[in-house]
């Protein structure tokens, strides 16, 4: 199994590494540094295709195909790369951001601009606040966040936010999913979300949304809600689905 993490996540600094502790009795797990985080190395200019080639690398490591999971723009990144043909056996996406109506504005057509002036000009404390400030990070916690142990590391990897808002900007612009946006994924895939959005059951309305979409136009997709679960579910709740749906 291949986990892909979401924004501002790598191997010393997201959920991958914990949740892959609950799940390497059953699987022979594969976390790792997303292009630009970490160990990894970087090329320019960025494109998407590089990562769904990272993609391809690690399946070919793993014996030629794998299972993979995707959280956030993670989820985004693993269905294109079983968009692409990709030798995924089963997909299983958490809460990729997409912006499908009127029950969340849609991200600001100037929004990749800013990001990518910020991150020019070493603002990178600046790059990360005005993409949390773009999920809906409360101010307030924003202002207090460089105070806490973990700022260094999202700094660290700040350069890399442009490369999340390009794999979901496309479907963050209030429209519906085009339907055949996906219709080269037809492995079996587990569409998943949670009930609270920043411990919000009222911000979540648009991830619900988005998710039942995504599941609508996907040929072989089936739905499951988390209970009580936020944009980064506990591992104890997400790992037995996981093993549900991949053994299943």
């Amino acid at each position: 199994m291949i986990l892909v993490d979401g924004a501002l996540c790598y191997r010393a600094s997201g959920p991958s590494r914990p949740l892959a502790a609950l799940l390497v009795e059953h699987f022979t797990v594969f976390i790792y540094d997303r292009r630009g985080r970490g160990d990894s190395g970087d090329t320019a200019l960025y494109a998407v295709e590089r990562e769904v080639e990272d993609i391809q690398a690690l399946i070919n490591e793993a014996g030629g195909s794998a299972f993979v999971y995707g959280v956030s723009s993670g989820a985004a990144l693993a269905l294109e790369a079983a968009n692409h043909g990709l030798a995924v056996r089963k997909l299983a996406l958490y809460e990729a951001p997409f912006i499908v109506d009127d029950s969340r504005p849609p991200i600001p057509a100037d929004f990749l601009a800013r990001l990518k002036e910020s991150i020019a000009a070493n603002r990178r404390s600046g790059a990360v606040k005005l993409f949390l400030k773009l999920v809906g990070v409360p101010s307030m916690f924003v202002a207090m966040m460089p105070l806490l142990p973990a700022w260094s590391r999202l700094k660290a990897v700040a350069h890399t936010l442009p490369y999340d808002i390009t794999i979901v900007q496309d479907n963050q612009r209030g429209k519906p999913l085009p339907a055949t946006r996906w219709a080269a994924t037809r492995v079996p895939t587990l569409v998943m979300d949670g009930t609270v959005f920043l411990g919000r059951a009222e911000s979540h309305v648009f991830l619900h949304h988005g998710a039942q979409e995504l599941a609508n136009i996907l040929s072989h997709a089936q739905r499951r809600t988390l209970e009580g679960q936020d944009h980064g579910p506990a591992d104890e709740v997400l790992a037995p689905a996981l093993k549900e749906f991949f053994l299943g």
